[in-house]
């Protein structure tokens, strides 16, 4: 899209003839129209575990339009004669896409009342590019690290051509320590991003839940389980969220009720769902929306009636059990059969303690093998003691007590942003270190993980136009249609990873006995206790990962 600020006047007149690139940092958005003005760095370094995926960027920018640019990185060779292949290594043009601001956070948004920019987010495919004049391109370096590689300094050569000429060659060293990262299935941290496969649907222009669905819904939901995801999102009637988002969430069971009062029900779609995404890897949980939908709507089909009929049932109320009743045990029974039981939660996103407290008590009394999943922003984690699988608003207070006995029970206690938290998010217009900082406030905090929905809940024109209707661009979706990444994500990996990294160097530590550098380490992780943006949060992030790094290549 057209870029709308005034920074499209920028000045390029200093800017010398032909194709510029330079190693940038990755911590920074480039916007598109601005004359960048860096000290061109031609060389970059960085450090990684095997079996770790690490990032860089460079910039490329010229005064006049340049056609058919590649940027081609070589294999990554070391002084010992070991390489790493060149297919360890992604160059990807970075697209931008309109977004606006946070302002108030969470509201209905008029496009004209919000300040709108371009933000490079989007990583494409494309194998080259075309530079407009007087526009810079940021190009996302990714090297994924075999686990079986041998630790050593490796070099590449990155060219950036222009019509097959090579106009400048980058030298990336990339340190590979002697240390493992396990895969993703195996990482600590409990990444809970919600799915949406009706929106894969509408974006690949598929049948809801048909064979052609299932197969545009794989790239999406592997860089999901490339993540460590360990959730399942999965729904137990109509939208559980009143259709809060473009696509309305398409039913996974049917219900129907039989002109002699009989209820039976159709897990055909659940099951085929729930199978799809453990064989891609997600296999810790199934949290199943939702026994509190936000409209309090049921839906069933009515023989008597052979229609499509919508009840209302409210928590507390006789119609409430009568419906929820029959379908718990009979669920229960099926998940149980399936060996899904023990994995299965009944979930409910952001009800209040009126709500909860009957649907708990309905739960615990008809069907209490369930584990029970809740995301709080009521301040009421602790009524629910019993729930396996808690979600606490970021910024909301928590008992660190709380969360040392329920991990003892085997509990799992996340916290969660959304549209109303400005600091840290994943807004197409956050500060990409946003996304790693994420995890490492959990590790500060001690939780086990973080929630967000959602994973893709795209927009009407997500490749264009990150922007909703009712809260700040990007809140939506983390990726892009057709297994494109984002910065945003690369930057949530990262973290994750680190997450991981920091409890294998822990656990060696304290094997070790070694109080000193143990205690350094804590230090570092406790500055990112802060839930509220400081001036300072980027530096004290970086200088605790500089730590890990310089740590983990002294460590056995």
């Amino acid at each position: 899209m057209a870029d709308p600020t005034k920074d499209t006047l920028s000045n390029w007149s200093n800017v010398k003839a032909g194709l510029h690139a330079s190693f940038v940092s990755i911590d920074k958005r480039y916007p598109k129209s601005v004359n960048p003005n860096v000290t061109v760095q031609h060389s970059a370094t960085l450090d990684a575990w095997k079996g770790e995926q690490v990032s860089a960027q460079v910039l490329l920018w010229t005064n006049a339009a340049t056609a058919d640019v590649v940027v081609a990185p070589g294999e990554l060779k070391a002084g010992n004669g070991k390489s790493i292949g060149a297919d360890a290594i992604q160059a990807r043009f970075v697209r931008y896409v309109m977004t606006d601001e946070f302002a108030s956070g969470c509201g209905h948004r008029k496009p004209e009342d919000f300040k709108a920019s371009l933000s490079a987010d989007m990583l494409d495919d494309l194998k080259s590019y075309d530079l407009e004049a007087k526009r810079v391109r940021p190009v996302w370096i990714t090297v994924k690290i075999p686990s079986g590689a041998t630790a050593g300094q490796y070099k590449t050569t990155i060219a950036v051509k222009q019509k097959g000429k090579v106009k400048q060659n980058l030298i990336l060293t990339v340190n590979v320590q002697n240390q493992v990262l396990p895969p993703a299935s195996q990482w600590s941290f409990h990444l809970d991003q919600w799915q949406h496969p009706s929106a894969v649907a509408r974006v690949n222009n598929v049948k809801m839940w048909s064979d052609e669905h299932f197969e545009a819904l794989k790239p999406t939901m592997k860089q999901l389980a490339a993540a460590g995801q360990k959730v399942i999102t999965a729904t137990l009637n109509k939208d559980a969220w009143n259709v809060q988002t473009y696509d309305p969430y398409a039913d996974m069971i049917s219900w129907k009720k039989a002109k002699d009062g009989s209820w039976s029900y159709d897990y055909a779609v659940f099951d085929r769902w729930v199978q799809f995404m453990m064989d891609l890897g997600v296999n810790k949980q199934i949290n199943c929306y939702s026994l509190l939908p936000w409209n309090n709507e049921v839906h069933y089909f009515d023989e008597a009636k052979n229609e499509l009929v919508n009840v209302i049932a409210k928590p507390g109320t006789p119609v409430f059990e009568e419906l929820w009743t029959p379908f718990l045990k009979d669920f229960s029974k099926h998940v149980s059969a399936k060996g899904w039981l023990k994995i299965t939660n009944i979930a409910m996103d952001e009800r209040s303690r009126e709500e909860m407290d009957p649907a708990v008590a309905l739960l615990e009394r008809v069907a209490p093998e369930f584990g029970i999943a809740f995301a709080d922003n009521h301040k009421s984690y602790q009524r629910y003691q019993k729930s396996t699988d808690i979600s606490v608003a970021v910024g909301d207070p928590f008992d660190h007590n709380d969360l040392i006995d329920r991990r003892k029970k085997g509990y799992i206690t996340t916290f969660y942003v959304c549209c109303s938290d400005e600091f840290p998010n994943q807004f197409t217009f956050s500060d990409p270190a946003e996304s790693t900082y994420m995890a490492w406030y959990a590790l500060a905090a001690g939780f086990d993980g973080a929630l967000r929905w959602a994973f893709n809940s795209w927009v009407v024109d997500p490749l264009r136009d990150s922007r909703f209707r009712t809260w700040p661009a990007g809140d939506t979706y983390i990726v892009y249609p057709q297994g494109r990444s984002s910065i945003r994500y690369e930057r949530m990996l990262e973290g994750i990873q680190d997450y991981t990294k920091v409890g294998i160097l822990k656990a060696k530590l304290e094997e070790a006995n070694d109080a000193s550098n143990l205690a350094k380490l804590n230090a570092k992780i406790a500055k990112l206790n802060k839930s509220k943006r400081y001036a300072d949060w980027n530096k004290d992030l970086n200088d605790a990962k500089a730590f890990v790094n310089a740590l983990s290549s002294q460590i056995k």
